[in-house]
C-alpha cells in the first residue's frame, strides 16, 4: 500500500484543531441539545465511526475525505469515552486521564515492539495502520481528561484555557526545532491539540456572559465543520499534504532508534 496517512504539514495540524473542536461541541450538541444522552450518542457515533474505519481499512492510499472523516468520528467518540466515565458512572478524571496515559503508554510499546517504529511515514501495512488508529483513539480519550482535569483544578474561563495547551505546544515546537526526537514531539502535539481544540469549541460556545463567544454547540460545530470541508477539498485537488511514495518505502525497514522525522 502507499502511505495510508497525510504529510504533517501545517494543513494537516489546521484540520486536527478543528476536528477536535468538533469533537467536543458536535457531541455535546447531540448529547445535550438534541437530548439524546450519553448511551444513546456514544452508540450512534461509534457504529458510525466503525463504518468508516471499515473504508479506510479497504483503501490502498490516503484519501483526504475518508482519513479526515475518521478522524472527525474518532474525536467524538474519545470525547464521549472520557464522558461516559466521568458523568456516566463517576470515575474522577485524574483516574481517567492515568488510565488513558498507561493505555496510550502499552499500545506505543506494543507497536514498536512489533514493527520497529512509531513514525507514520510508514503506515503503509495494515497491522500499523490499526497501530495508528487505536493510538489517535487513546489520544483523542487522554486529550479530553486530561483537558478537562486541568480546568478542574484551575477553574478557568474558557478564554483563558486556551492559553495552557497553546503554551505546551509552543514548548514541544521549540523542543523540537533545538534537535529534539520528531517522533515524540509529533505525538505530544498530537495529545496537546485536543485539549485545545476542545477549549476553543468550549469558547465559542458558551455564552457571552460567561466569557464566551457565544455561537452555541450548533454554530460553532457548523462552522468548524465548514471549515474542515473547504480545507479538505483543496487538498483533495492540490494533493499538498501527500507523503511521496520513495519517502514511504523507505520507512518499511524497521528503525533501530525509532526516531524518523515524522
Amino acid at each position: 500500500m502507499l502511505n495510508k496517512v497525510p504529510e504533517v504539514t501545517v494543513y494537516f495540524w489546521i484540520i486536527k484543531i478543528l476536528c477536535t473542536t468538533v469533537g467536543e461541541s458536535f457531541a455535546d450538541y447531540v448529547n445535550e441539545t438534541l437530548g439524546f444522552g450519553l448511551g444513546k450518542t456514544t452508540v450512534v457515533f461509534s457504529v458510525a465511526l466503525v463504518a468508516v474505519l471499515v473504508a479506510q481499512f479497504r483503501l490502498r492510499q490516503y484519501v483526504p475525505s475518508v482519513y479526515w472523516l475518521a478522524v472527525v468520528l474518532i474525536s467524538v467518540v474519545g470525547t464521549l469515552l472520557t464522558d461516559n466515565l466521568t458523568d456516566g458512572i463517576g470515575v474522577p478524571l485524574w483516574v481517567s486521564t492515568a488510565a488513558f496515559a498507561v493505555a496510550l503508554a502499552v499500545v506505543f510499546a506494543v507497536w514498536y515492539a512489533r514493527e520497529r517504529t512509531l513514525s507514520i511515514h510508514s503506515i503503509i501495512t495494515t497491522p500499523r495502520e490499526a497501530f495508528y488508529w487505536l493510538t489517535v483513539l487513546v489520544t483523542f480519550a487522554l486529550g479530553t481528561a486530561a483537558g478537562d482535569w486541568t480546568l478542574e483544578l484551575t477553574g478557568w474561563s474558557a478564554g483563558a484555557s486556551i492559553l495552557l495547551p497553546l503554551g505546551l505546544i509552543a514548548a514541544v515546537f521549540a523542543a523540537w526545532k533545538l534537535g529534539a526526537g520528531p517522533v515524540l514531539c509529533f505525538w505530544l502535539a498530537y495529545i496537546l491539540t485536543r485539549p485545545l481544540g476542545a477549549n476553543i469549541g468550549d469558547f465559542l460556545a458558551s455564552a457571552r456572559d460567561e466569557g464566551g463567544a457565544g455561537l452555541g454547540t450548533l454554530g460553532t460545530s457548523i462552522l468548524f465543520l465548514g471549515t474542515i470541508l473547504a480545507v479538505v477539498v483543496y487538498l483533495s485537488v492540490t494533493h499538498k499534504d501527500r507523503i511521496e511514495r520513495s519517502a514511504a518505502r523507505a520507512e518499511l525497514a524497521p528503525d533501530p532508534v525509532g526516531d524518523r522525522q515524522v
